[in-house]
């Protein structure tokens, strides 16, 4: 069982990077499969889904060095779109951090812009849980 949340885990930190992995599918099929305690694949999702953001937020306060390499996550018209967003809205952009294609942008813009950790933090885990939780709702509901 240890293995599965092991699993859960990694996928959803993986998948807050630029790497094609899709957790909410591992999630959901976690939950259809009735593998696991739905709360605790809440929580093992957003964790690792936010730690990965977590390590898009470092790598943007170093960004103005690393922008330019091949390996880097996100193209440069993605980050510029993300950051006049940012610019526009505001930490409250990273409610919305779990997006696809602007979402790794938006991490590392808050990192650029050297958004408190903590502020960081609170704001993708919530949008993150959030969006977790209805995958879960939708798993159960399938499932019922």
């Amino acid at each position: 069982m240890v293995a599965l949340y092991g699993a859960l885990f990694i996928s959803a930190f993986l998948a807050a990077t630029v790497l094609p992995v899709s957790s909410e599918a591992v999630l959901a099929g976690m939950i259809v499969s009735g593998c696991g305690d739905p709360a605790l694949l809440l929580t093992v999702a957003t964790i690792g889904n936010t730690l990965g953001s977590l390590v898009n937020w470092v790598l943007g306060r170093g960004i103005d060095g690393l922008r330019n390499r091949r390996w880097f996550p996100v193209t440069a018209d993605r980050y510029e779109q993300a950051c006049r967003t940012f610019r526009r809205f505001g930490e409250w952009t990273l409610l919305f951090a779990w997006l696809p294609v602007v979402g790794d942008a938006l991490t590392l813009a808050a990192g650029a812009a050297r958004v408190n950790l903590a502020v960081f933090v609170a704001l993708v885990a919530t949008g993150k849980a959030a969006r977790y939780a209805v995958i879960v709702a939708g798993g159960l509901w399938a499932t019922a």
